[in-house]
């Protein structure tokens, strides 16, 4: 998908207990959500205009996140507008499918994906994830079961993966 060279793009930024996360809407529609240091992480210009966490389509994001972190929301219902290649598309697409408390090897998506030699390109294209949490790429693990690579740190990747296994929110 691309977007129009006209269309509107705004952000908030909400609280979570793995720190502020980063909301972008294009068109009304959540394109983005960013973790504070998160590796390709875009530059803070290019969110557009900082609103209030009141203007839509924030609040609902907010509310299904509280949900999510409260331990009542296994799996989110939000329109997302995700823009990248076709391949990462294929890829984001997959991760919503990870059931909630379970991980798949990059391995395992790739070979769901067709590719079943393409675990570096999912591997990357799994980096690249502009929805972090909503778009559960933080349960993609490598063949053995390590934490390979996350783009909010690996630290909040085995946080989230604990929290989803029923251990609670760790610190």
């Amino acid at each position: 998908m691309r977007t129009a060279v006209n269309s509107s793009k705004q952000h908030t930024v909400v609280d979570s207990p793995y720190g502020p996360l980063t909301l972008v809407a294009v068109d009304g529609v959540l394109s983005g959500l960013y973790m504070a240091g998160q590796r390709h992480r875009p530059a803070e210009e290019s969110f557009g205009e900082r609103v209030a966490a009141t203007e839509e389509p924030f609040p609902e994001v907010a509310r299904q996140l509280t949900a999510y972190f409260a331990g009542e929301l296994t799996a989110f219902d939000l329109p997302l507008r995700l823009e990248g290649t076709e391949f990462q598309r294929s890829v984001w697409e997959q991760l919503v499918r990870i059931p909630y408390g379970e991980t798949w090897s990059y391995g395992e998506l790739a070979a769901r994906l067709g590719k079943p030699n393409a675990s570096r390109a999912v591997g990357l294209a799994n980096g690249k994830n502009p929805v972090g949490i909503i778009v559960p790429c933080h349960r993609v693990i490598g063949a053995s079961g390590s934490m390979t690579g996350y783009g909010g740190g690996v630290e909040r990747k085995v946080r989230l993966l604990a929290f989803e296994a029923g251990q609670g929110l760790t610190s």
